[in-house]
């Protein structure tokens, strides 16, 4: 099992989103491609922002979006 769940991590990304306004993220799906991109740019040489010891890049991904430490951004606020 997973710990932070999928729901625990799209509470904490929701989080900061005015009441009305839609969730940054509405699926397992985005969580999924947000941490997998991350872990990426761990592997490429960007610094953890979390405590690492060792763990696998997408363990120390999952730990810094629980953590609040990188942002999800929509499309919209991409561009």
């Amino acid at each position: 099992m997973i710990h932070p769940s999928y729901t625990d991590l799209m509470e904490v990304v929701n989080s900061e989103v005015e009441p009305g306004e839609q969730p940054v993220v509405q699926s397992r799906y985005s969580i999924v491609l947000a941490t997998a991109k991350r872990a990426r740019q761990i592997i490429a040489g960007d610094e953890p922002l979390v405590k690492s010891d060792g763990k696998k890049p997408l363990s120390v991904a999952v730990e810094e979006l629980y953590e609040s430490k990188v942002k999800i951004v929509g499309d919209e606020e991409d561009q």
